[in-house]
């Protein structure tokens, strides 16, 4: 897919699905790029004190710099932010942080000019993707440390990955023919100055998470079935009963997976049973029944954060604005990722809700004196010397000690930098990093939990699950290899984990 980038609103699934991206050549819109411009070059030019362009930054700001000095000044400031540390974020990520700062440039507020658009252009026709550290930012002034890293490879510097390795910026550029850019004024501020890193750290993991929440969904599915469990309260009159569109979805969804199964008790199933079959209790547990409930405040909740970032991204969210229509600069505070922070302490909340629901459920699963008969940890052998999925269990309810852990909000935690002239920040990257580390853990415990639902239906022959259920079932054994004998488990579990990220398990 290509997409043209220009000041109109683009959508999460237009950045995650852009193969090429071009700045848009619409003379309104190239007339709107030069007019900003050149509207602070003349205001520059007659020596008016502008933050960050004539004036030092943060609590510098009181030092006037020349206009000569307007470019060494750019230079510096990208230069002594370079002190990123951690894990470098993957290229998938910094890919999207150089998108989505293009956009936000592009709506016209920020006075860059046109050369520095395509020079975006350019990075990501050739993909050459700057290497960002994943930590050094509050989250306000923007993501200054981490963005630093696009304005030096913009600029030439440092590093980049670059056909599946990481290689010093100068020589791509030699090897390519490309000139390094000298940033006008102004212009590594604006490349600086902005939310791209923690917008594309929660883009990214929103996208993962989806695929966990719709795949939690199959998993209550099989569970129902597996367990010969009551469907009443996935029943629509339920949810109509409480009509939240997140639970209403989640049932929904988890009505139609377990469709033309023939393991499952319909509305009148255990009432009819109940004097003859004291094996059933007329209701199930609580992290059966209530499931939709659970998934559905995830559900609302993701859709909530998901437009938040699309908002986010399309803002305008460097210091300062500038309004060249009515000719003023306008000092402001839209680089606070207040909204990116909120809605990743969010989702940490909503997965380590998920996660615990998982380890409960799996709990039921492998404990002879709730699973109804799958026997004790799913063992297909009788002989006692044989374990089965006890390990696995312990494993996957460690996993969610691990997300449950770290769910302390990040937002709460703002800490007072830059000789206190940055003394309310937002922490939003880090609330971002947060939630994106709990991304494998969730996928490893659906890996465990899916393992224990194909050996599930060995136990109970796959001849009576349901069409969606018999799928995903198919799909793990085409990798995996029923239990029999205790063996190391932990092949298996990446080989699902593998079909969870793709996609195969919704």
């Amino acid at each position: 897919m290509r997409l043209t980038i220009d000041a109109r609103h683009i959508s999460l699934d237009e950045i995650t699905k852009a193969e090429q991206v071009e700045i848009s050549k619409a003379d309104i819109f190239t007339t709107s790029i030069k007019r900003a411009h050149d509207f602070l070059i003349d205001e520059i030019e007659k020596g008016k004190p502008i933050y960050g362009i004539t004036t030092g930054y943060g609590s510098s700001g009181k030092n006037y710099v020349a206009y000569e000095d307007a470019a060494r000044l750019q230079q510096n400031l990208f230069r002594f932010h370079g002190c990123g540390i951690g894990e470098n974020l993957s290229p998938k990520v910094c890919r999207y942080t150089v998108l989505i700062r293009a956009i936000s440039l592009s709506k016209g507020r920020s006075a860059v000019s046109m050369e520095l658009l395509h020079r975006f252009e350019l990075l990501l026709r050739h993909d050459i993707i700057p290497v960002i550290p994943s930590q050094g930012s509050v989250g306000a002034s923007g993501d200054l440390t981490p963005l630093s890293y696009i304005a030096a490879a913009i600029a030439g510097e440092r590093e980049v990955y670059y056909r599946g390795s990481i290689r010093k910026t100068e020589e791509v550029y030699r090897e390519l023919g490309i000139e390094p850019y000298v940033f006008k004024p102004k212009e590594a501020l604006s490349v600086m100055n902005g939310t791209a890193v923690m917008s594309a750290i929660a883009l990214d993991a929103i996208e993962a998470f989806e695929i966990i929440v719709d795949s939690m969904e199959s998993y209550v599915a099989g569970m129902f079935e597996v367990l010969l469990g009551d469907v009443t309260p996935v029943a629509e009159f339920v949810h109509e009963s409480k009509p939240f569109d997140g639970q209403i979805e989640a049932a929904k969804n988890i009505r139609e997976k377990i469709e033309g199964s023939g393991m499952t008790h319909g509305r009148d199933g255990r009432y009819d049973k109940f004097f003859e079959d004291n094996e059933l209790n007329i209701q199930d547990t609580y992290s059966m029944r209530c499931s939709p409930q659970v998934l559905g405040v995830i559900r609302d909740n993701l859709t909530l954060s998901r437009k938040w970032i699309e908002t986010e991204i399309n803002s305008v969210n460097d210091n300062p604005l500038i309004d060249s229509k009515n000719q003023k600069i306008y000092t402001s505070g839209n680089f606070y990722g207040g909204y990116v922070a909120h809605a990743m302490d969010t989702l940490k909340i909503c997965a380590a809700n998920l996660a615990d629901l998982l380890d409960k459920e799996f709990a039921l699963l492998v404990d002879h004196k709730f699973n109804r008969g799958l026997g004790e940890n799913l063992k297909l052998s009788t002989e006692p010397f044989y374990h089965g999925f006890k390990a696995m269990q312990i494993s996957l309810s460690s996993l969610s000690a691990d997300v449950i852990k770290n769910t302390t909000a990040a937002s709460i935690h703002s800490r007072p930098t830059e000789s206190l002239n940055q003394d309310k920040v937002s922490m939003g990257t880090t609330a971002a990093n947060d939630f994106a580390k709990m991304i494998p853990d969730l996928y490893n415990m659906l890996a465990i939990a899916f393992a224990g639902m194909a050996q599930a239906v060995d136990i109970r022959g796959s001849e009576k699950v349901s069409p969606h259920l018999k799928q995903i079932y198919l799909e793990i054994r085409r990798v995996v290899k029923p239990l029999y004998e205790d063996r190391r488990m932990d092949t298996d579990i990446a080989a699902i984990r593998d079909l969870l990220e793709n996609g195969s398990l919704r």
